[in-house]
């Protein structure tokens, strides 16, 4: 890993706001990196694509599930990374039912390319992508990062094994 703290850029959110009212309760809310790692324990976990097999089946809701042991290794947040709009995230969380992990865009992928995680997917019809990954940041620091193996553009499909929940949570768990 060369990257030793999480890169500098901006997250464009949609957040709540009880106050609008109405059907879309919403309103544009940008995150700076710092507002999502400062002085906080968090484990990261990226994925290329919302509604995607693996993605869906397994990755995410492996973190939901696990979500309150990986909180009780002394975490402050489990946050899912995709290279897409805040209303794909939105969407795909509700469809999901994820209700305890954040989930978190990189629509323009500025957070994934700084990372060196932003890979090619033309072959698939879906642009550009994140490659698969997890990590534990303290603070901005990356003190573990879980990269799946082959990172290159256009691959046949992404593997989930190093990047998983279970995998996350042995890593915390040992590290106690």
């Amino acid at each position: 890993m060369t990257q030793t703290h999480v890169p500098e850029c901006i997250f464009h959110t949609r957040q709540r706001n009880g106050a609008l009212g109405g059907d879309n309760p919403y309103e544009w809310k940008e995150l700076s990196t710092r507002d999502v790692f400062a002085g906080k324990r968090v484990v990261l976990f990226a994925l290329p694509g919302a509604f995607t097999p693996a993605c869906s089946e397994s990755h995410l809701p492996g973190y939901e599930r696990l979500y309150d042991q990986i909180i009780a290794q002394g975490i402050d947040a489990v946050i899912c990374l995709a290279v897409v709009d805040a209303f794909v995230m939105f969407q795909w969380a509700k469809a999901l039912n994820i209700t305890k992990v954040q989930m978190l865009p990189d629509g323009n992928g500025d957070f994934t390319r700084q990372m060196g995680m932003l890979v090619q997917r033309h072959s698939q019809g879906m642009g550009l992508r994140s490659w698969r990954y997890s990590m534990l940041v303290e603070d901005g620091a990356i003190l573990q990062l879980f990269a799946e193996p082959g990172r290159r553009d256009n691959p046949p499909g992404v593997p989930l094994q190093i990047s998983a929940a279970e995998v996350m949570l042995d890593y915390l768990q040992r590290r106690h």
